[in-house]
């Protein structure tokens, strides 16, 4: 037995169900079922950084979105634990792209520590800036002890970022092309610092230091800055 779309029930064809379904919810999304889903998805991915995973009920996801809980239950798994399957989709259609979207670069940079440590500061602190979502998620669930996403940091992101950038400064170091009273281990947290949680700060240092005016390259600028200059770094 086929589930039946909640937006197409009881009506001669997909056409009419959708203007039919509109005009009984005025607050539904419009589009195809992809638009719809993706909608869904970007409404979770605003609540959960806003309120935090625990914090956000499918009500308030799908008020978010326009829409009602029943297209929830319809896109993520109908009665069967439609928050577990949000959240399983937010992670690889949302989150994870994005991750290895800042992979890419540290890939590009080859053996050059300016270009290394260049790369992942102006893409971080670009992706963080576009994704406002971002910044917000991680403190929220990933920083927090019992944070909802907190594993996933263990499990998949450690090996695809920062564990690949610590190997990368380590053989730096050894080859003397980087400062030797650093830690390559903890130089990447300092890193996400200086990037993520600038751009999670901004509405605070901004509004504190009237800094309305620091766009993404400002940004980039400040903290490459800074630094190149304590990470004595060197050109190949």
């Amino acid at each position: 037995m086929s589930r039946t779309d909640p937006s197409t029930a009881s009506t001669g064809s997909p056409g009419k169900a959708r203007n039919a379904a509109v005009a009984r919810r005025p607050g539904r999304p419009s589009g195809d079922g992809r638009d719809l889903r993706q909608t869904l998805l970007d409404a979770a991915v605003a609540c959960f950084a806003r309120q935090g995973i625990a914090g956000s009920s499918l009500r308030a996801i799908a008020t978010e979105a326009g829409a009602t809980p029943a297209l929830l239950h319809y896109y993520f798994g109908g009665k069967d634990a439609p928050m577990d399957a949000l959240i399983a989709a937010v992670i690889e259609e949302k989150l994870m792209p994005v991750m290895q979207s800042l992979r890419d670069p540290l890939l590009q940079a080859g053996d050059d520590p300016k270009a290394l440590v260049r790369g992942f500061v102006r893409s971080v602190i670009a992706t963080a800036l576009a994704h406002p979502w971002l910044p917000q998620l991680w403190v929220r669930e990933v920083l927090h002890e019992g944070g909802g996403l907190r594993r996933l940091m263990f499990d998949r992101i450690g090996p695809l970022l920062p564990q690949l950038l610590a190997e990368r400064f380590a053989r730096l170091q050894a080859e003397g092309r980087l400062n030797p009273r650093l830690d390559p281990r903890l130089l990447v947290p300092s890193l996400i610092g200086q990037t993520m949680f600038m751009a999670a700060s901004a509405p605070i240092w901004r509004g504190v230091f009237d800094a309305g005016d620091v766009g993404a390259d400002a940004l980039c600028d400040h903290v490459l800055a800074l630094l190149e200059s304590g990470l004595e770094l060197r050109d190949v």
